[in-house]
């Protein structure tokens, strides 16, 4: 393996790992120049928040957008900061602008966290990986951790599980519509699940397409609250936008 590759180390929850990062650190701020960061919606909705953006305008500023290679489905990316290379846009000299809002993928580093669902059980599994990046001396300071004592002091407790509806969204396009969305409904899922601000609209006025219900205590629910509006959006892909084609009678 190259030596200037970043190396990813498997973890089970009881190894532990000693990690710290601080402005001390003489590599303070390296891990945010070569920027690869996929966006939840939940992350969305939070640094938008932080920001005070709407969601229209956080997405045209600070993302760009690509289809997922092997999910067919839009994928939401941060746009580099810098007119050459990988730079976070919220990175500064002090560290990052947008800390207490921060991505959940950048709260869990040095851990990388993926989720596999089970076809059989729809259960899902959790697997564990220590990044180790040849320029990072976090590693050789700090206090020693498991995995679920990172978690505990990184995260707030839904922040996990809120994230994770994405995989059932997956599970069920592969499911029900395997292979790339049209141009409609890349537009549609991107409205659903991105640009919160944007599907209110639709959402207040009726007019997302199919015939799909919201009933008056969440309708009325959603007129202030991203996150009971992000559920709506979510109840609609899986309802309306991947719900399986008809088919007709023999």
């Amino acid at each position: 393996m190259d030596a200037t590759e970043p190396c990813l180390i498997p973890l089970d929850e009881k190894d532990l790992f000693t990690f710290s990062c601080h402005p001390q650190v003489s590599c303070f701020n390296e891990c945010c120049q070569d920027l690869h960061q996929v966006l939840t919606p939940e992350d969305i909705i939070r640094l938008k928040h932080y920001l005070r953006m709407n969601s229209g305008e956080f997405l045209a500023r600070y993302t760009q957008h690509h289809d997922g290679p092997e999910t067919g489905l839009p994928v939401v990316t941060l746009k580099p900061g810098g007119p050459t290379g990988l730079l976070c846009p919220f990175v500064s000299p002090e560290g990052c602008r947008v800390y207490p809002a921060r991505p959940v993928s950048c709260r869990l580093y040095p851990v990388a966290r993926a989720v596999t669902r089970s076809r059989e059980t729809g259960l899902l599994t959790e697997l564990y990986a220590l990044i180790r990046e040849p320029h990072c001396k976090g590693f050789l300071e700090g206090s020693a951790w498991d995995i679920r004592q990172w978690i505990e002091n990184q995260l707030d407790t839904d922040m996990l599980s809120s994230g994770d509806r994405m995989m059932s969204i997956i599970s069920l396009k592969n499911q029900h519509k395997p292979g790339p969305l049209d141009i409609v409904s890349k537009r549609l899922f991107h409205l659903a699940c991105y640009d919160v601000d944007g599907l209110r609209e639709k959402v207040l006025s009726k007019s997302m397409p199919g015939n799909f219900q919201v009933d008056a205590r969440r309708l009325d629910a959603a007129r202030t609250d991203d996150w009971a509006l992000l559920e709506i959006g979510y109840e609609w892909v899986c309802k309306i936008l991947l719900a399986p084609e008809e088919t007709s009678p023999p």
